[in-house]
């Protein structure tokens, strides 16, 4: 399970790392599920205490295939980042192609009650049987 690359957004100094994986003894080629996983980071580079309250999902499989997904908080959590803090955590998405592209945002919440969306870096899923182009 080898990482890819780490892609990276800063919004308003919070700043969000993705690294994403191919999950080969999760997935079945050869009955069109491939298994993505992604490790993230969030860095709160600010002097404001945040709280991460919500994400926003959009993952576009090798055919154009829009799925979105929305709720509340990360892996059940919805943590509180005060400044110089960080919070990772890593999840997954099952495709039926080998290859897709997410990317969305998060909804924050400042200590004085104001919400923000932070964007989390549009990132690429490529299995090992993915053919590559060029366009």
């Amino acid at each position: 399970m080898a990482a890819d690359h780490e892609y990276s957004a800063t919004t308003r100094s919070i700043m969000v790392a993705v690294r994403p994986f191919y999950v080969d003894d999760q997935s079945s080629p050869e009955d069109g599920q491939f298994v993505f996983a992604y490790r993230i980071r969030i860095e709160n580079h600010g002097d404001e205490t945040v709280q991460l309250r919500a994400r926003h999902w959009r993952i576009i499989d090798g055919l154009g295939r829009l799925q979105e997904v929305r709720g509340a908080g990360v892996v059940g959590e919805q943590p509180v980042l005060a400044p110089g803090e960080s919070f990772e955590y890593t999840s997954g998405a099952p495709l039926t192609t080998p290859s897709g592209i997410m990317g969305g945002s998060y909804q924050m919440e400042s200590a004085g009650g104001e919400t923000f969306e932070v964007q989390i870096p549009t990132f690429s899923l490529d299995s090992p049987h993915a053919t590559h182009t060029i366009n």
